[in-house]
This record gives C-alpha cells, sequence and structure tokens, in this order.
C-alpha cells in the first residue's frame, strides 16, 4: 500500500513540475503568435508578415508565426481572441477596418474585450479601376455613378470597414444616397484585387500599398487617393482635386486578449517598440508609403476609444446601420 501511495504521491509531483513549466505569460521560449483576421493578400496580412520579420530581426532567439482567421471584417478573429485571456504570447493585428466591421456586424465582442498593445502605421487609400475601363477620370466614374448607382460595381475589404466608409463618402459627396452604393465586401485584399483584374466589376478601394505596383504596371488606373495632398511616387489626383470633399486615414496596430497581468503586457509592448525600432520595419514602411504613428500605452487605449466614438458616427451617418 505504502508503494502505491509513494507512487501516486510522485506522479503528482511530477505532474506539477510539468505544468508550473507551462505558461500562458510572454515568454521568449515561448512562439509569439500573431493572428491576422483576414484572408492572405490584405492589409492586415501584409503588416503581420513584416512585423514578424521585423521582430524576428529585433530579436533573433524569438520565434513567430503568423495565421489567418479571415471573416466578417476581422469580428470572427475578435472573438477568438477574447477566447484567450490571459495569453501574453498573442497579438492580433486590427485598425479601423475592424472599429467599423464590430458596429456593421453588431459583434457581441468588442475591443473592450482586449488589451491596446500598439498602433502603428496609417495608410491612405485608392481608387482603382481596370486597364480597360471606361472611366479614364474620376469625373466619368461619378457621371456614370449618377445616372445609375446600381450599374457601378465597387470591390473593396469587409463591410463596414474603410474601403466601404470611403465609398459611402464620395457618394455622399457626389450627392448619391449612400445607401444605394453598389459595394461588394471581400475578407481579403487578394480577391478585391482578383475581381480588378478579371474585369469583374468596375472600380476598386485598397489601401495605396495594395494596389500601387498594379497601378505602376498599367494592370489598374488609379483614379484618386484619399490623402489631403498628392502621394509622392504616384500619378494620382487627391479626391478632393478631383471635386469630392473626403480625405480619410486607414490606420493599424496590435491588440492582446484581455486579462494580461502587468509583466505580460510591459513584455509584449517593449517586443513590439523593439520591432518598430528595425530596420526592417523602417525599410517596409517607406517602402509601401505608409504613415509612422507609432503609440503605446494608454496613449493608444485613449486612441481607440475615441476612434470607436468617431467611426460610429461616420457609419451611422452613411445608414451603414440602423
Amino acid at each position: 500500500m505504502r508503494l502505491r501511495v509513494f507512487a501516486a504521491l510522485a506522479a503528482l509531483s511530477l505532474g506539477a513540475l510539468t505544468g508550473c513549466g507551462e505558461t500562458t505569460g510572454t515568454s521568449a521560449s515561448s512562439p509569439l503568435r500573431i493572428m491576422a483576421p483576414a484572408a492572405p493578400g490584405g492589409g492586415w496580412d501584409q503588416t503581420s508578415r513584416i512585423a514578424e520579420q521585423a521582430i524576428k530581426a529585433a530579436d533573433p532567439q524569438r520565434k513567430v508565426e503568423v495565421y489567418n482567421v479571415p471573416g466578417a471584417g476581422g469580428t470572427i478573429g475578435l472573438a477568438q481572441l477574447a477566447g484567450e485571456k490571459g495569453n501574453g504570447n498573442l497579438l492580433m493585428t486590427m485598425g479601423l477596418v475592424m472599429v467599423g466591421a464590430i458596429e456593421q456586424n453588431k459583434s457581441k465582442v468588442t475591443l473592450a474585450e482586449t488589451t491596446p498593445i500598439a498602433k502603428l502605421t496609417e495608410e491612405y487609400e485608392i481608387v482603382v479601376v481596370p486597364a480597360a475601363s471606361p472611366y479614364k477620370t474620376l469625373d466619368d466614374m461619378v457621371a456614370a455613378w449618377k445616372a445609375d448607382p446600381s450599374k457601378v460595381s465597387i470591390s473593396g475589404g469587409s463591410a463596414g470597414g474603410t474601403d466601404h466608409i470611403v465609398a459611402g463618402l464620395m457618394a455622399k459627396a457626389a450627392g448619391i444616397d449612400p445607401k444605394q452604393v453598389n459595394y461588394i465586401a471581400h475578407s481579403g485584399g487578394g480577391e478585391a484585387l482578383n475581381e480588378l483584374l478579371g474585369n469583374k466589376v468596375s472600380a476598386g478601394i485598397s489601401g495605396v500599398a495594395e494596389f500601387a505596383e498594379h497601378v505602376k504596371s498599367g494592370k489598374l488606373r488609379a483614379l484618386g487617393v484619399t490623402s489631403g495632398e498628392r502621394l509622392p511616387n504616384l500619378d494620382a489626383p487627391t479626391l478632393k482635386e478631383a471635386g469630392l470633399d473626403v480625405e480619410l486615414a486607414n490606420w493599424r496596430g496590435f491588440v492582446a486578449p484581455a486579462g494580461l497581468s502587468d509583466a505580460d503586457k510591459k513584455a509584449l509592448t517593449d517586443l513590439v517598440t523593439k520591432m518598430h525600432d528595425a530596420q526592417p520595419w523602417k525599410d517596409a514602411v517607406a517602402k509601401n508609403g505608409w504613415i509612422d504613428s507609432f503609440q503605446t500605452g494608454q496613449q493608444f487605449a485613449d486612441y481607440l476609444a475615441a476612434e470607436q466614438t468617431r467611426v460610429k458616427a461616420i457609419i451611422a451617418e452613411m445608414g451603414l446601420v440602423s
């Protein structure tokens, strides 16, 4: 009997030691997972994979894995993140698109159930058409749009996201009811691009970096950008120049699961700061024409709260939510 008791105690002790070796906290020996809550090919996926390489450059010992959870403007991924409470080895790439999608999809999980880590970049949007399009200028497109809004299909990212908001604001500025916009939503930039290159839609809206190379190659034609001034290395007028009073910048950042310890939150913030300061990240920001808008801590938390209020008002005005 004593032998059985000793064996049981030994097993319990071994199990306890094994359990102590496992942790959900931030650890340099554990892989950092970065969720891109969209299909491959879009801005979140691109940002996540650039971040992966920059983190590896800044901390060569750190293992980093990127994975995709597409659907519903990132809210499916957001729901999964909420189920990882206390996990200090997980980041999710997100941004203005997700703020709008939460409202549009009436998501039960909100950003209140996350830990804000850092705002990373801002990026202007671009309006393009296929090279074979009859629309040579934005005026051409707007004229057709006014004549019959249903016949001008616009391909972009998630419903309620930045691309959709830009389409609605453009319609409003042109005197078209935003509710009549024939907007075709996608969970990733790759899908929207394929429709444009296949001449299946009239126009497309996305971040400049996602379409810029195809504009330069002549496969797509740029009709306008949402910046206040013309962008360098891109032959396209601003929407304001083209007669539509619309200016908007998308932004992206990182959040982590809720319930992190102070130590885990600091470790993730420090790691992302090292990533931001690494040369591969700086090179990617310059190459993609992104604007460095790095914020961490309470500054980013306050920005995120203000954005939720601002975006909710915009999409309500557009009639995208009841």
